[in-house]
């Protein structure tokens, strides 16, 4: 909890690892999930079981205090789990199914331009200066050219694309309305009640699946690692870090910070899986960090 209490500088120095920590984690995940979709488990099950154990391991830090303070927030829980977990995580896999990687990388990895506008249609006094719009469209032109790494290979795909715009809409709202419960609530309690709602609108999910995976299975190596990494590092320990963060610096500019994930990714690909990295995806590296310093310098003149 040292983020939020001491020194101001300290503090915000410390809420930038923590997103940047968070989001290199994310980046991993990809390569992660990958394993345990070969090793047979569906998508759903595996977004259900890692956010299951991550919420079993938060009940004994935060037992005493069970609902929110008023039925309006804990329906901004609702939301908070549904937008986070359900929505994005089934939406993003589901679009795999029926688009190109390349397509679904790229239009999720808009989420935070489409926060920036959502916050600008949202609250008038706090609508973006051009600064952080500027940075914002530099740093999605150097997520392009990452994904794009391998060659140009995107295509249209109607139903994929629209699943993956709507993971990237997902996202967008949960950091808004995460930004509402900041004010309020501890990032614990927070992070507890999105784990539990995200796996209560995911259930119904389940229902349309046709098979599952057997609970021995889960003591073997790859399946075991996985699903530790998945529910203890990745959704634990990473969105309690992303909503305190967000508390220290704001909305705005901690989601920033998703635009590395293809890095993170891009750069685990390269030592795990062998990928090859090309010109272009050093130049959308560079033009990812450009735009984040862009966003940060020309952005303080209007805090977000």
């Amino acid at each position: 909890m040292s983020l939020i209490t001491g020194n101001g500088q300290r503090n915000v120095f410390l809420a930038h690892l923590a997103a940047l920590f968070a989001v290199a984690v994310w980046g991993a995940t990809f390569v992660s999930t990958k394993v345990l979709l070969e090793q047979g488990m569906n998508a759903v099950e595996i977004y259900i079981y890692r956010f299951l154990l991550a919420y079993l391991l938060l009940i004994p830090f935060t037992w005493r205090k069970i609902f929110a303070n008023s039925f309006r927030d804990e329906m901004l829980f609702l939301l908070c789990g549904l937008t986070s977990g359900a929505i994005y995580f089934i939406a993003e896999n589901t679009a795999l199914m029926y688009t190109m990687a390349g397509n679904v990388s790229l239009i999720t990895s808009i989420s935070p331009l489409l926060t920036v506008l959502l916050i600008g249609a949202f609250y008038k006094s706090e609508r973006p200066t051009k600064g952080v719009l500027f940075g914002s469209l530099i740093a999605l032109l150097g997520v392009g050219c990452v994904v794009f790494n391998s060659g140009f290979s995107m295509q249209i795909k109607p139903l994929g694309d629209m699943l993956a715009m709507g993971a990237a809409f997902s996202w967008a709202f949960y950091c808004i309305i995460l930004r509402k419960l900041n004010i309020n609530y501890s990032a614990l309690f927070i992070t507890r009640k999105s784990f539990f709602y995200g796996i209560v609108t995911a259930l119904p999910f389940m229902l349309f699946e046709t098979h599952y995976t057997s609970p021995a299975r889960f003591l073997e190596p790859d399946i075991l690692w996985n699903m530790l990494f998945l529910g203890l590092i990745a959704s634990l320990l990473c969105y309690f870090l992303w909503a305190l963060a967000m508390k220290v610096v704001g909305t705005v500019k901690i989601n920033n910070y998703m635009y590395l994930q293809p890095v993170f990714t891009l750069i685990l690909a390269y030592f795990v899986l062998a990928e090859r990295i090309s010109v272009l995806g050093y130049t959308g590296c560079f033009l990812i960090l450009l735009g984040l310093y862009l966003s940060e310098k020309l952005g303080r003149k209007r805090k977000m």
